[in-house]
């Protein structure tokens, strides 16, 4: 996981710093948190990841690459769908159940296009016209950032 001297340089910074918390997720999955508070020395302890963090963090690209290229906004006609906020993406209410909607899809102003998670609350995200979905442009499970284009309607 991490080196004794990686958890010394770890401490004190923490220790130097006004914060109160850090927590840090190795590639095996398991979990470091450091937590303190005024007057009192830190705390650690390890703990696995449940496994749709680890799916999630497994996702998340190498290199940040740009939300939806010139070449995409013209093969995929309409208008962009965005994220309302940084989270995971959800096509489905739940693993068993199918997609809330896919190319091709009819939807009304209003019906519920997708679920985007974050900080353990599953927000709707809504059409805001009506029109035919022309593409789906992340993945299940995916790790989306504020403004990053999810579905193209037409």
């Amino acid at each position: 996981m991490y080196s004794v001297e990686e958890i010394k340089e770890l401490l004190k910074a923490f220790d130097d710093s006004k914060a109160t918390k850090l927590e840090l997720i190795s590639e095996s999955g398991e979990v470091l948190t450091i937590a303190q508070k005024y007057g009192k020395a830190p705390v650690c302890e390890t703990a696995p990841v449940f496994a749709a963090e680890q799916a999630a963090a497994e996702k998340l690209p190498a290199v940040p690459t740009p939300f939806i290229h010139e070449a995409e906004k013209q093969e995929n006609e309409g208008t962009p769908i965005a994220s309302p906020m940084v989270g995971v993406f959800y096509a489905a209410p739940s693993p068993d159940q199918e997609p809330y909607v896919t190319v091709g899809s009819k939807v009304n102003k209003g019906d519920v296009l997708c679920l985007v998670e974050a900080m353990k609350l599953m927000n709707e995200v809504t059409a805001e016209q009506s029109g035919e979905i022309t593409a789906v442009c992340v993945d299940n499970g995916q790790v989306v950032e504020y403004g990053q284009t999810l579905f193209m309607i037409k």
